[in-house]
């Protein structure tokens, strides 16, 4: 795991945590007191940084590399979720992602979410988390779709914002047909 600067004491506590579990893992002696205590302190040491922190440190905390996306929160909080894709136009922009799921296990809502990616080519794949014109259209058709089923919108906002290229790619745009006379 990456700690950020003000997590230091945090990452010592694990790693003391960590000592104590191989040190009872080889010698076969019971520390699970002295790992409860310092466990405990982890927690407390969590509480106390977490609740003080300046405004520096949370955007910090809000751009750590390693903190959760919508899929990851879709896949614990909802079930039976089916992402739809496509704005119907153009293409599928893979930073907005989105589509029906059960919420508690007796109600369906529409769920929407920008998501940047995990590594390096999940991100490049998800541009990052900017969404084009064609994830914004997407986003839209899912909304009309959920309000003329009746069902709520639940929405993960997590994006830069929109990309910034004065043309975006169309390597997948589909050709308008030509009108072809019959005579």
């Amino acid at each position: 795991m990456q700690y950020l600067d003000f997590e230091k004491p945090l990452e010592a506590l694990q790693e003391e945590i960590e000592k104590m579990h191989e040190v009872a893992q080889k010698t076969k002696v019971d520390v699970s007191s002295a790992v409860k205590e310092l466990e405990k302190k982890l927690k407390e040491t969590k509480k106390e940084i977490y609740s003080n922190l300046n405004d520096w440190q949370k955007v910090q905390l809000s751009r750590h590399p390693e903190r959760p996306y919508t899929n990851f929160y879709i896949s614990r909080i909802f079930s039976k979720y089916q992402e739809l894709h496509g704005d119907r136009n153009v293409r599928d922009d893979k930073a907005i992602v989105g589509g029906f799921a059960m919420l508690n296990d007796t109600e369906s809502v529409m769920v929407i979410g920008h998501q940047k990616g995990v590594n390096t080519k999940m991100r490049q794949l998800r541009n990052f988390g900017m969404a084009n014109p064609e994830g914004y259209r997407k986003a839209l058709r899912l909304m009309k779709m959920a309000e003329k089923f009746n069902k709520p919108i639940i929405t993960f906002i997590d994006t830069p914002g929109a990309f910034p290229a004065l043309k975006p790619k169309r390597e997948d745009k589909v050709k308008p047909l030509r009108a072809i006379s019959l005579k």
